[in-house]
């Protein structure tokens, strides 16, 4: 049988499909039960407490676990860890639709949480290894960054429409059919990943990790509804930085650490980290105070304030594919920085509108943001995973994203502390939109110190 170049191209991205599938399952999640919770809260007899956990259980597995999910990749295989991720959480979606109680359904989305957790660290590690050539793997880390852009966005939209026609559970049920697909594309065109049985788990800087990092999202998303000076919220970010302290200690002493602090210690690695901290800062900040002024303030719908955010989620993908295809050319520092400029161009060009602009002003401010986030995304994920050895590809992916975790949830607390503390709502919002712009200025200059030019690519 004779296969054609055009096939044989067509085979080479398959891997990119199924890694993508995965990954979008997991970050629609955060987004997309938002509007679903207040039917599910009504038809469980749900308590403010438990809808809470509905909600937010799920992120703080998913951010707690992601250092962990990448040590077992590396030490049992990427490929491996990644379809048992997909496994556990396609399970306890459907677990999650067939909820008779809420706290069945609390139980569930922690489960799924863990499944996520598995997921997204192995997800670049498999891109990595499927494509070796940079220009090519830049190109699957832009459509692999735009997804979770896409995902977060689409989230009410999505939800919105699902709950409005058929139901709160196909909220859940959209993943069974999404997670099979990607199971049998990943075994049939995924390659398998090495296992590195050398790679012992350090079980108590596991704990310690999932530890800080449960403990300061949790913190953070009470930020946003109690404010930064509560004794819960103080107690939390508190126990976290004993945790992360205790997590150093324990690497510097441990014979195969998780993640080696001499890791850290290149400036491509920390500077990519924290990049990605501040980029996801400003995009969901942006997108979590811009739902809530369009919906409380403007008074659309779910599925209206969907519509409105999509200048946001278009431009998510077409930068991502652009920036893929730049980075053979200009090297990733350029499309970082100029990224990450007009990012912060787009919610300067917000704050700067006026207490009270029409939509029409706001579409290209939100394109700006959602575009220049994407556009540096490619560039950022490339450098982390470029400084990291092959056997430490899960714990920098895992990495990575942790701290783009953080900085969604940082995000998220300080947009919704300035809205409830500002005496005149636009003002919290145009102060959310002001900080989330510095944030992008100074990824920019990381960029321009940290993120390596053409010349020294891999």
């Amino acid at each position: 049988m004779v296969v054609t170049v055009a096939e044989t191209e067509r085979r080479s991205w398959v891997p990119l499909l199924a890694v993508c599938a995965g990954y979008f399952m997991v970050i629609l999640d955060v987004t997309v039960i938002n509007v679903a919770v207040p039917v599910i809260g009504r038809e469980l007899s749900a308590s403010l407490t438990g809808i809470q956990w509905i909600t937010d259980g799920y992120t703080l597995v998913l951010a707690g676990f992601l250092l962990t999910g990448g040590a077992l990749g590396d030490r049992l295989g990427n490929r491996r860890v990644f379809c048992a991720g997909v496994t556990v959480f396609t399970v306890s979606s459907a677990a999650c639709a067939l909820a008779p109680s809420a706290p069945f359904l609390v139980v569930a989305r922690l489960v799924e949480g863990l499944g996520a957790a598995l997921i997204v660290p192995g997800s670049l590690a498999l891109l990595q290894q499927a494509y070796p050539e940079p220009d090519v793997r830049a190109r699957a880390f832009g459509l692999w960054g735009s997804m979770a852009g896409i995902a977060a966005s689409a989230g009410p939209l999505l939800g919105g429409l699902l709950v409005s026609t058929v139901g709160w559970r196909w909220v859940f049920l959209i993943n069974l059919p999404v997670g099979a697909a990607c199971i049998a594309l990943t075994l049939r065109h995924v390659a398998r990943s090495p296992r590195r049985a050398d790679r012992a788990l350090d079980w108590p800087a596991q704990c310690a990790v999932v530890a800080a990092v449960a403990l300061l999202t949790g913190a953070l998303n009470e930020a946003g509804r109690r404010g930064w000076s509560d004794p819960a919220v103080l107690a939390g970010i508190g126990l976290a930085v004993l945790a992360a302290g205790a997590f150093a200690v324990r690497e510097r002493l441990a014979r195969n650490p998780a993640l080696p602090l001499g890791l850290l210690r290149s400036r491509e690695m920390s500077g990519g980290v924290v990049i990605g901290l501040l980029f996801n800062f400003g995009f969901y900040g942006m997108v979590f105070t811009a739902s809530l002024e369009f919906q409380h303030q403007r008074g659309y719908s779910a599925l209206g304030t969907g519509l409105a955010l999509f200048p946001a989620v278009a431009m998510t993908m077409f930068a991502s594919v652009l920036s893929g295809r730049l980075s053979h050319r200009t090297g990733d520092r350029p499309l970082v920085i100029s990224g990450m400029l007009l990012a912060a161009l787009g919610l300067a060009g917000w704050a700067a509108a006026g207490a009270d602009p029409g939509y029409a002003l706001l579409v290209l401010p939100m394109m700006a943001a959602g575009f220049g986030t994407s556009f540096a995304l490619t560039g950022s994920t490339a450098t982390v995973m470029a400084a990291a050895p092959p056997a430490y590809a899960g714990a920098a992916s895992a990495l990575f994203n942790t701290t783009r975790q953080i900085g969604s949830a940082t995000g998220v607390a300080l947009g919704g502390s300035l809205l409830a503390s500002a005496t005149v709502y636009t003002t919290g919002l145009r102060t959310s939109m002001a900080i989330g712009a510095g944030a992008y200025l100074t990824a920019a200059l990381l960029a321009w110190l940290c993120v390596p030019g053409k010349s020294t690519r891999k």
